[in-house]
C-alpha cells in the first residue's frame, strides 16, 4: 500500500496533538470500557488488569468485505472535521451508505458529537492514532503502543463508549508489532485496495476516475473527511456511490 501524504497539516495535528500524548504518556495509558456505564464511558489505566478488555482479533490486514465477492468497503480517513465529517455522513445517508471513519484520536476528542452522530447513524469506528505519524514503524514499539492504545481510548470516550473495531496504520504503516497490540485490543488491523487519492485534490472527475480504474484491486477504498478543504471527495462520493450500485456492488464493512 501507498503512503498517503498531507505531511504539512499532519505537522499541525503532531504538534497540537503533543501535549494530549505527553499528559497521557506521564499517566498510566488508557483501557476504555468496552460499553458506556451509565450514560457514560468510563475507563482504566492499563495497568489494572481488571479492566475489561475488548476480544482480541485477527493480526492479519483486513481488506475483504463482509458481503462477500461484490461486496464494497468505504473507509473515511484523519476526521472528524466539523466542516467535512457532516458533509460526508449526509451523503452517505442520501445513498444509504454504511462506512468506517478512521479517526484521529485528538480530532475525536475535539468533536465528541460528531462521533457520537457517526456512530448514531450506524457507521464503524476505526482508530488511526493521535498524531498520524506514517513513520510509525520505524519508532520504538513503546510509541507506537502509545499512539494506537491512547487513540483508542480518546474515541472510545469521545463515542459515548462505543470501541473502534479496526485500526488503520497512518500511511499503511504497518509493523507485526502494532498489528498485535490493535489486534489484542479487538480492533483488526485494516488496509485498502483503492486509494482514491482524494488528499491530492486532484478535481472531482480525478477522484472518480481513480476510484474506477482501481476498483479491480480490491473492495476497500480510501477516502478522508479531514485534512483540508474536501469538497471534491463530498463531490466524488455523490458520483462514486451511485455508480458503484449500478455496477451491482453492495456496500458492507471490513471483515473482522
Amino acid at each position: 500500500m501507498a503512503r498517503h501524504g498531507g505531511r504539512g497539516w499532519y505537522g499541525q495535528v503532531a504538534a497540537a496533538a503533543l501535549g494530549v500524548t505527553a499528559v497521557t504518556v506521564a499517566a498510566s495509558l488508557w483501557t476504555a470500557q468496552a460499553g458506556p456505564v451509565n450514560g457514560r464511558a468510563e475507563a482504566r489505566t492499563s495497568t489494572h488488569h481488571s479492566a475489561p478488555k475488548a476480544a482480541p482479533v485477527s493480526v492479519g490486514i483486513a481488506h475483504a468485505s463482509d458481503r462477500g465477492a461484490r461486496g464494497v468497503n468505504i473507509t473515511i480517513d484523519d476526521g472528524p472535521d466539523p466542516v467535512w465529517t457532516p458533509e460526508v455522513l449526509q451523503v452517505l445517508k442520501q445513498y444509504g451508505v454504511k462506512a468506517t471513519f478512521c479517526m484521529i484520536g485528538p480530532q475525536a476528542q475535539a468533536h465528541p458529537d460528531l462521533v457520537k452522530a457517526v456512530v448514531a447513524a450506524g457507521h464503524r469506528l476505526c482508530d488511526h492514532t493521535v498524531s498520524h505519524d506514517v513513520t510509525m514503524d520505524t519508532k520504538p514499539e513503546a510509541y507506537q503502543s502509545r499512539q494506537i492504545l491512547d487513540a483508542e481510548a480518546m474515541i472510545t470516550k469521545a463515542s459515548g463508549g462505543v470501541r473502534p473495531l479496526y485500526y488503520r496504520a497512518p500511511g499503511g504503516a504497518f509493523t507485526p508489532y502494532s498489528r498485535k497490540v490493535a489486534a489484542s485490543h479487538g480492533m483488526r488491523p485494516l488496509g485498502w485496495n483503492v486509494d482514491s487519492k482524494d488528499f491530492e485534490r486532484p478535481g472531482t472527475a480525478a477522484i472518480v476516475a481513480t476510484v474506477e480504474g482501481e476498483m479491480p484491486n480490491g473492495p476497500t477504498i480510501l477516502f478522508h473527511d479531514a485534512g483540508g478543504d474536501r469538497s471534491e471527495t463530498v463531490a466524488a462520493l455523490r458520483e462514486v456511490l451511485p455508480w458503484l450500485k449500478e455496477q451491482g456492488y453492495t456496500f458492507g464493512f471490513p471483515v473482522r
